[in-house]
């Protein structure tokens, strides 16, 4: 049974906003007493957070599904409703947040780092808080806004000072063993290890954590095997340790050459040529361990490599390894840049930036326009409520939406799409719109609603109007 997940795919859904009420006032004596219909609750967030208590993604491996609660809509009497409870989903430090596509969207390192992976949606306004001077009783309300939904993808990479690399049975789960407390399971066969194991040395006054990263075979770096899962453990690690094997029973392998296969697949990941290396050479308490060390030894101090010659059976040279471990560490945390202080940056908008484009699509046949707040204002509009379809064409009118149309050339009947390609709503451009409650007829009513027209419809009557005044100024005579 699976124990240890360390990369999953996880579908996060927040809250929906609640929906703002349209509510009057009425008791005794007083039948229309004003709008009181109360505001609709925020949606509930979803929130990655770091708990060191926590070392698997096995948890979202079982359940990849995860929504927020929504919002509570509003009521009459001014009584808002209530906000969706967020969900905080806890994930071990060094959990990596990646989308669909692979782009890095956070990296969570350190107690308490937080990620919104989903953002709540706003709940929608009631009329009581629409109301204004010109408009005293607003027969609608704003829909509260959906909540964020995506598919992300956990990534963990062990955070850990050593990492210890090499071949299956190299004895690396043996050196962690003895080094810290961790209890890595150990066996004579080859990959034993099947997840990183992590343990805490104190060398003096040092305290360092190494990590047991699994065991690395040729062709690692493409995805043989397990190689990908494993060399993730490797990259936030500041000291890399190759473990060889003095001892090994394959006559087919030597030390040597199990170091450079190692290092080619690392160099082949990419992204690690600038970690201090040092070399262990265990199992030196076999009579042809000790052999083969003596022999290695001097090759491998030529190419520049610190070398270690140990037992983690015998406990032979741990202390020397230990203290040296620490010294490199400490100069690696030396020499890593201090993180500066938070700082917030202020970037003020461009005094000329709308916050909206108008852009024609010819494959459409339609003027689409994008932007936050149109797209917003969009999704809070109950269509069903032609007075609040036109305190949307009364919104868009304030943006400037109308007068960026003219710039871009539409003209009366020519179809307007606000939104995506795939959710956009599309709707009969009218030039002369006037903003503003005298666009109304009867309570509910604005003749500014009408069925859009299909775009052929619309390629049809633009070509008969311009045929209609092709003919008329054939037909004029000014003698």
């Amino acid at each position: 049974m699976t124990t240890f997940v360390d990369r999953v795919e996880l579908h996060v859904a927040a809250g929906n906003g609640g929906h703002g009420c349209a509510s009057v006032h009425r008791e005794k004596f007083k039948p229309l007493g004003g709008p009181d219909g109360g505001n609709g609750g925020r949606g509930g967030d979803v929130t990655l957070v770091v708990d060191q208590a926590v070392t698997t993604l096995l948890e979202y491996h079982h359940s990849p599904h995860r929504k927020a609660t929504n919002g509570q809509p509003g009521a009459g009497d001014n009584r808002s409703g209530k906000d969706g409870q967020d969900l905080v989903l806890n994930v071990p430090d060094g959990t990596v947040v990646l989308d669909k596509e692979g782009n890095v969207l956070a990296d969570l390192v350190g107690q308490g780092t937080t990620f919104v992976a989903g953002q709540g949606g706003r709940g929608g306004l009631g009329n009581a808080a629409l109301s204004s001077a010109r408009r005293k009783a607003p027969g609608f309300a704003l829909l509260g806004e959906p909540g964020e939904a995506r598919d992300i993808v956990l990534e963990l990479k062990t955070v850990a000072d050593v990492a210890l690399v090499g071949y299956p049975s190299a004895g690396k789960s043996s050196l962690i063993s003895v080094l810290s407390a961790a209890k890595p399971k150990i066996a004579d066969y080859p990959f034993t290890t099947l997840v990183p194991n992590l343990g805490v040395v104190t060398a003096g006054s040092t305290v360092y954590t190494i990590a047991d990263v699994p065991g690395l075979i040729p062709g690692a770096s493409q995805g043989r095997g397990l190689g990908l899962e494993f060399l993730r453990h490797v990259e936030r690690c500041s000291v890399l340790v190759h473990v060889l094997d003095t001892a090994t029973l394959e006559s087919d392998r030597d030390p040597v050459t199990d170091l450079d296969i190692i290092e080619e697949e690392l160099r082949q990941y990419g992204g690690l040529e600038d970690r201090p290396r040092i070399v262990i050479l265990n199992k030196v308490d076999i009579p042809d361990g000790q052999d083969l060390a003596d022999m290695i030894r001097p090759d491998l101090e030529e190419r520049g490599y610190q070398v270690f010659e140990v037992s983690a059976v015998a406990r032979l040279g741990l202390k020397e390894l230990s203290f040296a471990l620490a010294g490199i560490v400490g100069e690696a945390r030396a020499a890593k840049p201090q993180e500066e202080a938070t700082r917030v940056v202020i970037r003020p908008k461009a005094v000329d930036d709308a916050g909206f484009t108008v852009v024609y699509d010819e494959a459409e046949d339609v003027y689409r326009v994008r932007g936050e707040k149109p797209e917003r204002w969009v999704r809070q509009t109950d269509f069903n409520n032609d007075e609040a379809v036109g305190y949307l064409a009364d919104r868009l009118n304030r943006l400037g939406v109308e007068d960026r149309l003219m710039k871009a050339g539409a003209r009366a009947g020519d179809g307007v799409a606000i939104g995506s390609l795939e959710n956009a709503v599309v709707f009969d451009w009218e030039p002369s719109m006037m903003a503003g409650a005298e666009m109304l007829g009867r309570r509910g009513e604005d003749h500014r609603l009408e069925a859009p027209r299909p775009a052929a419809q619309r390629r049809r009557d633009r070509d008969a109007e311009r045929d209609d005044a092709q003919r008329e100024f054939d037909e004029f005579d000014p003698f």
